[in-house]
């Protein structure tokens, strides 16, 4: 069976290779501004991590959703701080919200499964 953590990395790398190929300066600044939005300021990378997944969650962006749970894997988040802060998304989002809640609980064990 597939690994979900590597089969979305994989692509993930893949296709932002193309994207940042191009000659777009838009796609280029969106990219650098994402990546420094997340850097420590007066908020640390777990805190940003953390709202970054409640927003992807209530906006419904998968692939927003599993690079969140990455990279607050990677940061140390609990599986309680994780499960809180989505508790929050489906708040707020309300029930259309419950399947990417779902995919978000299976991603999150991969990762855990992974190690």
């Amino acid at each position: 069976m597939p690994n979900p953590v590597d089969e979305f990395n994989a692509y993930r790398e893949r296709m932002n290779e193309k994207l940042l190929q191009s000659d777009s300066k838009l796609i280029k600044r969106i990219f650098n501004l994402d990546t420094n939005a997340y850097t420590p300021g007066a908020l640390d990378v777990k805190t940003k991590e953390l709202l970054g997944l409640v927003a992807s969650a209530v906006l419904r962006c998968d692939d927003c959703i599993r690079y969140h749970l990455q990279t607050l894997h990677k940061q140390g988040a609990t599986r309680e701080e994780v499960t809180e802060t989505l508790g929050i998304a489906t708040l707020v989002g309300g029930t259309i919200v419950i399947p990417h809640l779902r995919r978000a609980y299976e991603f999150w064990e991969a990762l855990e499964q992974a190690g």
